[in-house]
């Protein structure tokens, strides 16, 4: 006589509520653990480059910027370092010129911070062709 046919096995029931916090607290001690890479240590050498060209195309319209963060559109000094200043001078360069393409020239002791603010001016101009101009590299044996 089996007297236990009549009652229902319950199934085991797994709750994962547990498990999900472990797996958060661990990404949480992974993410705040990690080293990060400090890019500003890095020794570098600026501007060269193997794949200069020689020259520009004529119909370029170029923005210098000097060792003290000064920007020049073609041989003519701007006021001041703001980019909607640059991108005032760049409109006005290239409709007089009528090219579209811009190339910018840096110091190679020109910040950082004043390059970038020169790709600003010329992203503000409007302008979707820019070239970043290089010294070429001395070949061995130079």
């Amino acid at each position: 006589m089996n007297l236990r046919r009549g009652r229902h096995r319950e199934e085991p029931e797994l709750n994962l509520a547990p498990l999900i916090d472990v797996v958060f607290l661990l990404l949480i001690f992974f993410m705040v653990t990690t080293t990060f890479v400090r890019e500003a240590e890095l020794d570098i050498a600026l501007p060269e480059s193997s794949a200069a060209r020689e020259t520009a195309a004529p119909e370029a319209v170029e923005v210098s910027v000097g060792a003290d963060g000064t920007y020049y559109v073609g041989e003519q000094a701007l006021i001041n370092r703001r980019p909607e200043t640059l991108a005032k001078a760049l409109r006005e360069a290239l409709e007089a010129d009528g090219g579209e393409r811009v190339v910018v020239r840096a110091a190679a002791q020109a910040p950082h911070e004043a390059v970038v603010g020169a790709l600003d001016g010329v992203g503000r101009a409007g302008v979707e062709r820019v070239s970043i101009a290089t010294l070429r590299a001395p070949e061995e044996g130079d």
